[in-house]
Order: structure tokens, then C-alpha cells, then sequence
């Protein structure tokens, strides 16, 4: 009887070596960051920040653009990720400037890691909600300020003022507010455009006019990386509640125009 059962092939437990060799870059880059904001170097450990989202943007492309996706590459993406993007910003911003607060007294000091901690935890809250929204979400947006963003605009930050010689201790009343909202933006219902839906492919056409934009912001980059980052994300941070409230506003004008007519 057993002998006419079908013999199931063994289960392939392979993984895909070249994308998430791209998604170790990125971890090991905010890794570094951890490190390097540890011994002080702050500028180093924000430019590292930037590597892990660069490496983070093109682990994803190389899986698809290989036929290389798999459930494992997107768990460990999304372990990276909480690294990269959550737990790196939060203690460099921690060591450079939150920490100072104890030297206004204990409750102060709380008030530091407790922002900190803020920030790290609703970066794990937007990796969970984002990996329960796939497939059902709108892919033009996110809902709530994305992780790399989030970190971006905190690194670009301590970036700028470590470039300008501002210490963490002279803003450390500022950084608390910078790591609250960024995080709470990353938990909201704000809608951000995603850049994913942008046109990259080889085959597909843009206007001239994005060569010219695309030519302008590298030279920008190239005269001064820090501050046309912090300008670049700032404007994208406030971007979500702005287009979100003008939908809203615009839906009530609608609403209010059908009831009338």
C-alpha cells in the first residue's frame, strides 16, 4: 500500500545569494553606523546611513530584475531594515546628543533615551504594519513616512551640523522633538509618495525635463551632500500631512458643492 504513495521531492531550503548579499551590505552599513557613532565619529556613522539605504534600494530591484524574490529575502530585508533604518538613526542620535541631557538632571536623561527609544520602536511598528499591508496597499504610496526617510532626514540632520562644527550638546533640546515626530510619521496615516512607482526601467520614457532635474540635484549633492539631503528630506517629510490635508480639504470643497447642487 505504501508503495503506490507518491514520493514528495525534498524541499528546497536554498536561498538567493546575490540580492541578499546587497541586504548584508545594507546591515553591515548600519552596523557601522552603531560603531562609529560610539567612537564619536557622527559624520561617519550618517554617511553610512545613507550606504545602507542605497544598498536597501537595490537588493529589492536586483531580486526582481534577476527573478531572484523569495519570502526569506523579504523577512531579512525587513530584519536589515529595523538595523539600517530604526535602530542606527536612533542610538546615533542618542550618542550624539540625547545623551547629554543627563546633564541637566535624571528625568532629563530619561527624556533622552526615551525619544530615542521612540523613534526605534515606531520604525519596528512600520516594518510590521508595512509587511501585513503587501499586496493590499496602494503602490504609488506609502502610509506613513518610510523608515529609510525617517532616517534619512535624522542622519542628513546630524550630518549637517557635525559638517557646521554644532555639537549634539548645544541642539540636545531640539534632537528630542527631530527623533519624536520622525517617528511618529512613520506609524500615521499620512500618505508619502513612493519613488518605486517612479518610471526607472530601460525601456520606459521620461520627460527632458527629468534629465535636467536629475543633472541639477548631483551637482547640488556634489557642492554640499548634507545640507541638500537635510533641504531634500525635510521638504519630503512635511510633504505627507500637507498633500494629506489638501486631499481631505479638497474632498470636503467636493462634498459640500454635491449637497448644495
Amino acid at each position: 500500500m505504501s508503495d503506490s504513495l507518491p514520493v514528495r521531492p525534498p524541499r528546497h531550503r536554498g536561498i538567493y545569494l546575490l540580492p541578499n548579499l546587497f541586504t548584508t551590505g545594507a546591515m553591515a552599513a548600519g552596523f557601522y553606523a552603531i560603531v562609529a557613532s560610539i567612537g564619536g565619529r557622527y559624520g561617519d556613522a550618517a554617511v553610512a546611513v545613507f550606504i545602507a539605504a542605497l544598498l536597501d534600494g537595490m537588493d529589492g530591484r536586483v531580486a526582481r530584475l534577476t527573478g531572484t524574490q523569495s519570502e526569506f529575502g523579504v523577512q531579512y530585508d525587513s530584519l536589515s531594515d529595523l538595523v539600517s533604518f530604526g535602530l542606527a538613526p536612533s542610538l546615533v542620535m542618542y550618542t550624539w546628543s540625547l545623551s547629554t541631557l543627563r546633564d541637566f538632571g535624571p528625568l532629563w536623561g530619561k527624556l533622552g533615551w526615551a525619544a530615542a527609544f521612540i523613534y526605534a520602536a515606531c520604525a519596528a511598528l512600520r516594518l510590521a504594519r508595512f509587511n501585513t499591508q503587501v499586496g493590499v496597499a496602494d503602490k504609488r504610496y506609502f502610509q506613513g513616512l518610510a523608515s529609510p526617510a525617517a532616517a534619512a532626514v535624522c542622519m542628513s540632520f546630524v550630518w549637517s551640523m557635525d559638517k557646521s562644527d554644532i555639537t549634539g550638546a548645544e541642539l540636545c533640546f531640539i534632537t528630542p522633538w527631530i527623533a519624536a515626530i520622525t517617528g511618529l510619521l512613520m506609524v500615521s496615516r499620512f500618505r508619502y509618495f513612493s519613488f518605486k512607482s517612479l518610471p526607472l526601467g530601460d525601456r520606459q520614457l521620461v520627460p527632458f525635463v527629468w534629465i535636467v532635474a536629475a543633472l541639477l540635484i548631483l551637482v547640488l549633492l556634489y557642492l554640499d551632500p548634507p545640507r541638500v539631503l537635510l533641504a531634500g528630506f525635510t521638504v519630503y517629510l512635511l510633504s505627507g500631512p500637507v498633500l494629506t490635508l489638501w486631499g481631505l480639504a479638497a474632498h470636503r470643497r467636493r462634498g459640500r458643492r454635491g449637497g448644495v447642487a
